[in-house]
């Protein structure tokens, strides 16, 4: 029987201006990188190439862990990473939830065993460090969210830093890294995990991950994941006992940590405090020129994220039908909200390379023009 190939499609590429709440636009250096040749995961060239992602990926999260180092997954599989090597049966975790995310933590955790202590907030707010504390007297982790993707809001990280006494703080910065200030040492984070496709500018496939000296030697010995396998992983990184040995586990996506490689160097070119000021403009000018045109944001006041802005649905809207007519008209993508939220928010992203006032400028004009004919 001879194979016949299926049929398919033949589209033209589309060109989207990515304004979600993610994957963004990728700066232009992280998309070259992808273009270039592809190095074998052994291949002494690319080995550098991980050596100083790892250690522009410690410039970005704020830290000097030895163990920090980009996984080969998405951010999701950086959240599995961070509960799967810390929580063994019975252990107590205490999660505070704000919105879509905080309620994946609760999800992953008790999956892995643990006892979990989940403290409530309302969408929209961030997290209530006190609250936190007071939720449990002894627990072996500490859980939250810095900036919640699905409501806009940022939390104060360094405030659980300072209350988490012998817990570990475990901590998603998938939306925050690259964007806002994050200071993982001073802040007192003892395991992070985020993604590439927000603020770091780089197309989704990676997850940047660090964990503390004492948060490793707490790790659970043996766990359930071995692809995820910290002490596994570090010796594929050379980091295990800083030897610089490295021991085989997986082939490692080349072209992705060749990307991440490039756009954190853009980063850092530009200087990290500057690229957070860079997108707290962008924020400010969307979140001005959105309360001008009428609309009213959604996330608390004092604690709005620029990389990411939460705005109401006016009444009346088809949200569904203006983000289709944004898609159509001018192939510009705005997100949804999520829960009960889906209809009557959208989420606008200014996230990596589209953190800049001539991306507001564009994504304002358009939703006039979809809120003029989509309604």
């Amino acid at each position: 029987m001879t194979a016949t190939p299926p049929v398919t499609t033949r589209r033209p590429i589309a060109d989207r201006h990515l304004f979600g709440p993610g994957p963004c636009n990728p700066y232009p250096e992280a998309t070259l990188a992808l273009a270039a040749p592809l190095l074998g995961h052994l291949d002494p060239d690319f080995l550098a190439i991980m050596d100083e992602t790892c250690d522009l990926l410690r410039y970005a999260w704020g830290t000097d862990n030895r163990r920090t180092l980009p996984l080969s997954a998405t951010g999701s599989a950086g959240m599995e990473a961070a509960f799967v090597n810390t929580v063994s049966p019975g252990d107590v975790v205490v999660v505070a939830v704000n919105g879509l995310f905080g309620e994946r933590m609760v999800d992953v955790a008790g999956r892995h065993g643990a006892e979990v202590v989940r403290v409530d907030h309302e969408w929209g707010t961030p997290v209530d460090a006190e609250r936190v504390a007071a939720a449990h007297p002894a627990p072996k982790i500490i859980a939250a969210v810095h900036a919640e993707t699905s409501t806009g809001v940022r939390s104060d990280i360094a405030a659980l830093g300072a209350v988490k006494g012998d817990a570990l703080l475990l901590v998603d910065a998938v939306t925050s890294i690259g964007g806002i200030e994050l200071r993982a040492d001073d802040w007192g984070i003892d395991i992070g995990y985020a993604g590439t496709q927000k603020c770091l500018g780089v197309a989704p496939g990676l997850a940047p991950f660090t964990i503390s000296d004492r948060a490793f030697e707490r790790r659970v010995e043996k766990p359930s994941s071995w692809y995820l396998d910290l002490g596994l992983l570090g010796g594929y990184v050379g980091e295990a006992s800083g030897s610089g040995k490295r021991t085989y586990h997986h082939t490692a996506p080349t072209a992705m940590v060749a990307s991440l490689h490039a756009g954190l160097q853009r980063i850092a070119d530009e200087g990290l405090e500057k690229v957070w000021d860079r997108h707290a403009e962008a924020g400010r000018l969307l979140q001005d020129g959105l309360e001008e045109m009428g609309l009213a944001l959604f996330a608390a006041e004092g604690s709005r994220l620029p990389q990411l802005t939460t705005v109401r649905v006016p009444d009346g809207v088809d949200s569904a039908a203006v983000r289709a007519y944004l898609l159509e008209r001018h192939d510009l993508e705005i997100g949804a909200g999520v829960g009960e939220f889906a209809s009557t928010v959208w989420r606008i992203g200014l996230m990596g390379h589209n953190a800049r006032p001539d991306r507001v400028a564009l994504v304002l004009a358009a939703l006039k023009d979809a809120l003029a004919h989509a309604t």
